[in-house]
């Protein structure tokens, strides 16, 4: 038997009727952007696709706990974003590098778009530098483009904490990322110590 088209808060409801069908539409209609608030805060599609189940098995038993005092979206991004800070603050004390995801075997791409990878990664990795407070208040906002009163609904914090954690992770980001607007090894360097450089012949 098929869901017939409906509310999300219609399909929460009938899955806590016991519908057997409700949650799986509801994650279909949702999957790809939760997803994507996943991977950009883990950073890892393993740990990601790991906190995204963890989320939604939370999400399948919880559903009774639906207050509709929120969008069904922003309930279902709180859980992923929860998870995924959960999963975060469990391997900090074991931090990982993930690998590359080209490799020798794979064909020759334009250098237009290594560079876009190049910056794709650079900016994962700056996010990775900040505080993972800062990480999914910059994730939800900046990122995915969602207001900070959705952001702070999601993350159970003040308006003015998330004003405050985005400020904060902008001015780190634009710190790490200052060399993807000046590219030039010698941009930042004083003038006098140019010229040291030139008179000691490096």
């Amino acid at each position: 038997m098929s869901v017939p088209v409906s509310s999300d808060a219609d399909l929460i409801a009938a899955h806590t009727n016991g519908d057997p069908h409700a949650f799986s539409e509801l994650f279909r209609r949702h999957r790809d952007r939760l997803w994507a608030v996943a991977l950009r805060t883990m950073r890892d599609h393993e740990e990601a696709a790991d906190a995204l189940q963890d989320a939604m098995i939370s999400a399948f038993r919880n559903a009774s706990s639906f207050r509709a005092e929120s969008q069904v979206t922003t309930w279902l991004h709180r859980i992923v974003v929860n998870a995924c800070l959960d999963r975060i603050r469990r391997r900090q004390a074991r931090p990982t590098v993930p690998l590359p995801e080209t490799g020798p075997t794979e064909p020759a791409v334009p250098r237009d778009a290594i560079e876009e990878q190049d910056t794709r990664m650079a900016v994962q990795e700056a996010l990775a530098e900040l505080p993972e407070d800062q990480r999914a208040a910059i994730v939800l906002v900046d990122v995915e483009g969602y207001s900070v009163a959705e952001t702070a609904s999601m993350l159970g914090v003040a308006e003015g904490t998330v004003k405050s954690r985005c400020a904060r992770g902008r001015v780190k980001l634009a710190k790490l990322l200052g060399h993807l607007r000046n590219p030039s090894a010698d941009a930042n360097v004083p003038d006098d110590a140019m010229a040291t450089r030139r008179r000691e012949g490096r």
